[in-house]
């Protein structure tokens, strides 16, 4: 299995290192033929210098495209390139390299899932976030549940694996801002296999979200109406991605 390992990342100087290391050496454990790709946004810091000097392969994006224009650069190298699966790792330390068999494992099922979230509520650590953001969570869930006919138990997470039909359906449509969520409408609407599996995640090892208390209210507002009409939008063109 060809592993693309694509890290969306902006101004995670501090924590990339880390990130980078952590997935070399499991992935090299595992046997897998893999590379890593930083996707830096438009960072001012020295994300990408580190990058560089860690070894990986970096894509510099000459401005600030957002999360989704991001991950969408390195899900079209994977189809491109003739990678298996891309697997979609955030640069602050969230999520550890250790949880790569649990995710990967469903591509191998049978039938194989197209796409697979890690979820951190199904965890037997019981992972606690802040009163907001498991209400955002709640929300959300009960939009995708709703509006998209979709059970999912953590809509947010980025820690994802993307099997050959995800990426030819990303390729041509990724939701830009804050996409995880509106992704996952987009794949149901497309009748992507989408599987959960319980992963262990970490608290952010440096930096700060760009989803403050004062944005929240707009970001669940933005994004509850994103999910519908992504859902709505995409199941009218629905075309199987084979």
């Amino acid at each position: 299995m060809r592993v693309l390992f694509v890290i969306p990342a902006f101004n995670e100087e501090h924590a990339l290192p880390g990130v980078i290391e952590d997935l070399r050496t499991v992935s090299k454990a595992m046997g897998l033929d893999f590379q890593i790709m930083v996707v830096d946004d438009g960072s001012d810091d020295h994300t990408s210098a580190v990058a560089i000097s860690s070894g990986v392969r970096v894509v510099r994006l000459c401005r600030n495209l957002g999360i989704g224009g991001a991950v969408q650069v390195g899900l079209r190298a994977a189809l491109r390139e003739g990678f298996d699966c891309a697997v979609q790792v955030d640069g602050d330390g969230q999520h550890p390299a250790s949880e790569l068999g649990a995710l990967l494992a469903p591509l191998s099922a049978t039938p194989a899932a197209d796409l697979v979230v890690g979820t951190r509520f199904r965890s037997r650590d019981g992972f606690r976030s802040t009163a907001l953001r498991r209400f955002g969570s709640f929300w959300l869930r009960l939009v995708l549940r709703v509006g998209a006919r979709l059970k999912t138990s953590d809509p947010t997470s980025g820690f994802r694996v993307y099997g050959q039909r995800a990426l030819m359906l990303f390729d041509v449509t990724y939701p830009y801002d804050y996409p995880e969520p509106e992704s996952l409408a987009v794949a149901a609407a497309a009748h992507l296999r989408i599987t959960e599996v319980p992963v262990k995640m970490k608290e952010r090892q440096a930096g700060q979200s760009s989803i403050t208390p004062f944005y929240a209210p707009y970001y669940m507002l933005k994004t509850t109406l994103a999910i519908v009409l992504s859902y709505l939008r995409n199941r009218r063109d629905a075309k199987d991605p084979r």
